[in-house]
This record gives structure tokens, sequence and C-alpha cells, in this order.
């Protein structure tokens, strides 16, 4: 702690307005700030994540998604999760305030970007308000914040949770880059990111604030966001901005995704709380009470550490906090017991091998796709891509082009691998080369000498790095490069015109993927954040109609001046798949022209969709990045009637029905139906029918002992797929050597929207003689 005591508050202003949202979202904030600290102070603002957001106190067991709560239900107080990392900063001089964002939680669910612009919007609104308060409004601001110390809006860290983290980032990127009106907060940034903390993070959006610095959280027993997308704050950076913000990311071995927030912590927590990694099974890194798993107090102590070394480093300006982030293996001795791993990209660094399209490999190397469906390609085997936090899929795109690594496999000692950049690259100036490594999981010293050869054949062995594998499972993302550093030679090799990279494995059989290679110097760059073109991305609503092919073109906005490239990704509207085109934006370019085409008819489904999503590639951000066209079908829904095909047979036949739409469709038609009590008949029972068909149809049931159908969650599926007018249905009964009367199975299917309930019955005899 620093030298200040502290005092707390909170604050509740008017709720604020987000387009699509139909319930306002609450302005509430808890404060904790320097008690006798003089002057303006830096301001630190918390957002949280996703999470229920009403509870009712009497009933643990009641929780809801909704907003404004209902009638005796309060709300989860997220926002003073914490508390513990504001009491720190506020000790050592940082006004800090943690906002509510339930009112997002209950109403992101339909919105396109999952509601990062809506958290940005109020992110937004709570910093024009601490700015009113800083200047002449200081006179109307809440108690708790007359009796802090000014903010100083010049130096601003925010820090996110979960989708708080992704709400954090956006925040930075529409204060850099502003948002077109009506993004919910409208009106210039009059305040400077320094950086961002982003913990347990999510990035659907795969679009981080390139040119603002920021430290990741990547917990390594993260139930929640569990592909460790977060990683893309660093990896989705390269290549975009100016290079020179820092990106660093810490993976914290044993921490779990809730944890981090005390109000989500079982025992802490005022409403429920749960640990997010699964309890069954048991596993040998992530359960409670194993050697690598933290408590909840210690993932917190160590969450509150690096939250206070990132403001040293980003707002303070203390350099001497670097070493604790940005892969020089030096780790914070307030965070023991935990283990936290670093490496970074920008900053002092320069690219050397960072793969792409125009990088070459050869010997035990190869380069490969990050994302592919082509286990030829791809960097590891598709089926096992979620346990590579490096390789984290776009929106569930499955081939995403522009995203490369190097993939190294070797059977014996000394079969080198040689990697090539598309040019020769200028090392001059950088003190060592830093390489960015991922090894299997649980492996022990993998070891590699390094070499550079320059563009005239003339050879520099580096030095030696061995890593081990973190600890993981396959229920964890433990494929996590670490950085390891080899001195670059003053003589022998010429540093302005480096050729290749070589890697030679030492030891047995191993694998392990290169993900980059910098020039690395000491030090910390201006980031110099500037406002790059930003990419905005809309959406279109359009009726079908009932005959010919309408064109329509999708609003996609450049807002800003300058050069630079974006890749889009439009869903083909037919099977799930996505196109991809790469567009130059050009300086004064406004618009990015997207043609669709909606062909109309007269056959009913409940509409569709065609996705666009769009990702920076170079000079430019993306803002909403995803939008698409929704079509509205207009037509009636045709109505369905289910008649017999053999309603009547003996035991070891099937009961048939048939499934008849009035029209046919453009989508699969299903009315699920369930088994009630014959009115007047002996009722078939689970021993009557086929084991194996009662098992799959209602949901892994056991048919022993002998009960009445309707007593099961036996279902029945009246399915007609889309372009057809019928289909059947069967029960398929089994044949035993009692006598018994006749047994009926009575359905009972609800009506669909514009019909009515429909009642079948259906009737089993004794078999004849013999056939039993």
């Amino acid at each position: 702690p620093g030298p200040f005591p502290t005092r707390t508050g909170e604050y509740a202003l008017d709720p604020i307005t987000v387009p699509g949202y139909p319930a306002p979202v609450e302005a509430q904030a808890v404060v904790v700030a320097p008690d006798g600290a003089r002057g303006r102070r830096p301001l630190a603002l918390f957002l949280h994540g996703r999470h229920f957001t009403c509870y009712d106190p009497a009933d643990p067991g009641r929780i809801w998604a909704t907003w404004p709560c209902p009638a005796g239900a309060e709300p989860v107080p997220s926002h003073r999760g914490y508390l513990q990392a504001q009491r720190l900063l506020a000790s050592q001089g940082y006004v800090t305030v943690s906002i509510s964002a339930n009112g997002v939680n209950a109403q992101d669910l339909d919105d396109p970007d999952a509601g990062a612009g809506a958290r940005s919007a109020l992110v937004r609104a709570h910093l024009a308000k601490w700015a009113d308060w800083a200047g002449p409004g200081r006179a109307s601001a809440p108690e708790v914040v007359r009796a802090s110390p000014a903010a100083d809006l010049a130096n601003v860290l925010l820090v996110g949770h979960s989708r708080g983290g992704e709400g954090v980032n956006r925040a930075a990127t529409d204060s850099l880059s502003p948002p077109p009106p009506g993004s919910g907060h409208d009106g210039p940034a009059r305040w400077r990111i320094r950086g961002t903390v982003l913990i347990g993070p999510t990035i659907f959006g795969h679009n981080p604030a390139v040119d603002v610095p920021s430290v990741t959280i990547l917990p390594g027993c993260d139930g929640d966001v569990r592909d460790l997308q977060g990683q893309l704050y660093l990896d989705a950076t390269r290549g975009v901005g100016s290079g020179t913000a820092l990106h660093s990311a810490l993976y914290l071995i044993g921490a779990n995704h809730n944890y981090f927030n005390t109000e989500w912590t079982p025992g802490q927590a005022q409403a429920p709380a749960f640990d997010d990694f699964p309890a069954a099974p048991a596993d040998p890194v992530c359960s409670p009470g194993t050697a690598t798993r933290l408590t909840a107090r210690q993932q917190q102590a160590a969450g509150a550490t690096y939250v206070a070394a990132a403001a040293r480093l980003f707002v303070a300006g203390d350099r001497g906090v670097l070493p604790l982030v940005d892969g020089s293996g030096v780790r914070a001795p307030s965070a023991d017991p935990a283990r936290v791993l670093s490496h970074a990209v920008g900053g002092a660094r320069s690219a050397f091998v960072v793969p792409d399209g125009a990088t070459t490999a050869e010997g035990s190397a190869r380069v490969c796709d990050q994302v592919s469906a082509d286990p030829a390609t791809a960097c590891v085997n598709p089926v096992e891509w979620w346990g590579s936090t490096h390789f984290t899929r776009f929106s569930g795109i499955t081939q995403e082009p522009g995203r490369h690594a190097v993939a190294l496999r070797w059977s014996a000692e000394g079969r080198a691998a040689v990697v090539r950049p598309g040019r020769a690259v200028s090392l001059a100036g950088a003190r060592e080369l830093a390489l960015r490594l991922a090894v299997p999981p649980n492996t022990a010293a993998t070891r590699f000498d390094v070499a550079v050869t320059d563009t005239a054949g003339r050879r520099a062995r580096l030095g030696s790095v061995s890593l081990d594998g973190l600890p993981g499972t396959e229920r964890t993302s433990a494929r996590w490069a670490q950085e390891v550093r080899v001195p670059l030679p003053p003589h022998g090799v010429d540093l302005h015109r480096v050729a290749a990279l070589e890697l030679v494995p030492r030891g047995g059989p191993g694998q392990a993927w290169l993900i980059d290679a910098h020039g690395w110097d000491r030090g910390l760059p201006d980031p110099r954040p500037t406002a790059l073109p930003r990419v905005d991305v809309g959406e279109l609503t359009v009726q079908e109609g009932d005959s010919g092919t309408r064109d329509y073109t999708l609003p996609v906005t450049v807002t800003g001046d300058g050069p630079g490239s974006v890749r889009l990704f439009v869903h083909d509207g037919d099977g799930g798949a996505f196109t991809q085109r790469l567009v130059t934006v050009e300086p004064g370019q406004h618009t990015i022209e997207v043609p669709m085409q909606v062909t109309g008819n007269t056959r009913w489904s409940t509409g569709s969709r065609r996705a666009l999503l769009a990702k920076a590639v170079r000079g430019t951000v993306t803002g909403r990045y995803a939008g698409g066209l929704e079509v509205l079908d207009d037509d009636p829904r045709p109505t369905l009637t289910i008649t017999p095909v053999s309603d009547r047979v003996a035991e070891g036949g099937s009961l048939v029905w048939r499934a008849t739409l009035s029209a046919v469709a453009d989508q699969a038609v299903l009315q699920l139906g369930a088994p009630i009590a014959p009115a007047d008949a002996p009722e078939l029972g689970t021993t009557d029918v086929d084991a194996d068909w009662f098992s799959t149809q209602s949901y892994g049931e056991d048919p022993l002992p002998p009960r009445p159908l309707s007593t099961t969650r036996l279902m029945a599926a009246a399915h007609v797929p889309a372009g057809q007018w019928s289909a059947e249905f069967a029960v398929p009964t089994t044949a035993d050597a009692e006598a018994e009367p006749a047994e009926q199975v009575r359905w009972h299917f609800p009506p669909l929207p514009g019909g009515s309930g429909i009642t079948v019955t259906g009737t089993v005899t004794d078999a004849p003689p013999g056939r039993s």
C-alpha cells in the first residue's frame, strides 16, 4: 500500500439511454479516493463483466438476467467487487471509480457486438461527468466526489474484467477515434486514456485499441472465457498501428475467471456466487486444493498487484516496473505465491519475424495457418485449436487469411528450423532478440540454439534458450508462447540486413510454435496515440417480398482520414460459410460498399440474416465490427396437420404418423409433442417401446423400471424439412410373451403460432401367436 489513507462512497446519477436497449442503463458507481492527497490526481476507472443482474436475498436459488430487477429482487453489486485493487491504487494517490453495468448485461444478448459499444458509452458517460466535476461543475458533484481530490483527466487508466475488458478497450478506441453520432454518448473526449488493464477479457471483435498501451491478464484456470481470447489484445495489434504502444500479456497460473471480483466469489459475495471452473471431473491443475490452483484471496492479491503495476508504468511513467510485464521474467513479490509469466509486443521492439504470406520456412519448420480447417496447413489440428490462445477464431470463422505462425516439429536433435522473413530486416540498435515460443503443456526443458544469418550468408550463434511447458489439461488453454531472449552480437554479422532466423533443437523429439521474433531494447517509447481511420459496420432491415431480386448496399462507414486496409467477412446466408475480401481504405474515403441481394418468394420462413464482420489489417481501427442484413419474411406460416399412417399395430410393429404442411416452407417446421395419459385405455409403458429409441427421445432416461410413457421426458418430433410437404415419425414397439389388453400412447402437440393443438392416439395390440 501507499502512504495515503482512503475514503469510500457511492454515487447514483440519472440513467443513460443506449440506442437499441429498451431500458435505460444505470449510472451508479463506488468511489475510493486518497484522503489528504494534494492537487489533481490520476483517475482509474473499473468496469465489471457480464454476470446475472438480480437476485432474491431470501432465496439464493433465484437469480435473474433482467433489468430493472423485478419486485422483491436486489441488483447484484458487481461494481463493488474490485475494492481491494481500488484501495491499493487510492493509497498510492489515484482517484478510483468502479461503475455498475447491470443494465447492459441484461440487454446485450441481441446486440451484434455483444454490448461492447454500450459499455463504452457507459464508460465515456461517467468520464464526461468526471471531466465536469474536475472543472466548473465541481459544486454539483456527488458528495463522495467533492470530498475526494479533483481528478486529472489527462491521466486515466481503464480496468475491465471479462466483457468489461472489451468495453474499456472500445472506450479507449472511441476516445481516440470517435464513433459516428448516436453511439450512446456523443461529444468530445475531454480525457486521455494512458493505458488499459484487461482481466480475463473477451475480444469478440478482435479489435484492440492498437495505440493505447495495455496489460492483459490471462487466467490459466478460466472456466468462462476458456479460450483466453484476450491474447488477441496483443497479437492483433502487430502491423496495424505505429507499434510503439506496449501490449503485455500476463499468464496467471491457477487463477479462475470469477474470483478477480469479490462479488462473484463464494464466501465474499453478497449475491449467489460460484467457481466458474467446472467441479467435475477433478482436474489436476485447476481443481481447488491442487498445487497449482490459487485460492480466491491469493488470486485477488495478484490481480491487484498487477493492476497497480500497470498504473505505475502507464500513468506514473515508472520504467522500473517495466520488467514485471514485458517478458523479462521478473515477478512481483507482493503477488506471491502466484506464478505469473509475461510476454509483450510493441514498446521498444522492432519486428524481425512476424509470420505472414511472404515468410518461408524449411528444415523442421513450416509456416502454418493459425485459423484453418485444413490439418495440412493448420498450426494445430483443427479439433485441438481450443487450447491455443494465439489461434482463437474470429466469430466462428474456420478459415481466416492473414494469420500465420511457424510450426516446428523434429524427430531428432540438431534438425534446424530456418525461417526467413519476406525481406531482410534491420536489427541494428536492438540489444537482444526476443522470441515468443510456445511448447506443449507439461513438457520439460525444450531447448534450442538460436542463430541469425545476414544477406551475405554470415551466421552468428546467439545463444541457447530452454522452455518448460505450462501446466495444463484438455480443459485449459496452456499452449501459450513464453518470451525468451538472446543477446545480439556487436560483430560478425550485419545487423542492418538480417535474412534468416535459425532454431536448432537440442534433446529428443518435440514440437513448438514460433509466434514471432523481435529485436528488443530497454526502455519504453511514448506510444504517440493517433486517431486512425475508423470502420463501423451498420445494420439494414428489409422485407423479403413475394418475387424478384432486389439489390441492397449494407452501410459501412469510415470516420476519419488516412490510408489503411480492413478485411471484410460476408456471410453467404446459406450453410454458415463466410467469404472474405481485403479492402483498401483511401484518404478521404467515408464509405465501403458491400452489395447484397434478396430474392423474394411466397414460402414461409422466420426470416434470414446475412452477417458482415470487419477486422482492421493496417492503419485502421474497427469500432462496431459486426452488422448485417436482416430479411423479414412476410409470408404466412403454413399450418401443420398430423394424420395416421399406421396407428394400430401389433406389438413389435411401428406406430407411424405423417406430418403435412399446407404449403412448402423455406425453413424446417418442427412441432414437439409429449405423451399424455389415455382417457379410457391402458397406457403404453417404457418397456413396450424400443429401448434405444426411448433413451434418445427422452433425453437419456432409462426404460427401467417400467412406467407409463406420460410420466417421462419422452418427446415426439413432427419435423418437416425445408422444401418438403410432409414427413413421417414413428414409435417402434417391442413384442413380449405376456397376454395383455390393447395399450395406447396419446400424443399431444401444443399449438404453433397461428395454429391449433393436435392430439393423436396410437394403439398396440398383442402380437399374433408365434411372434413374441
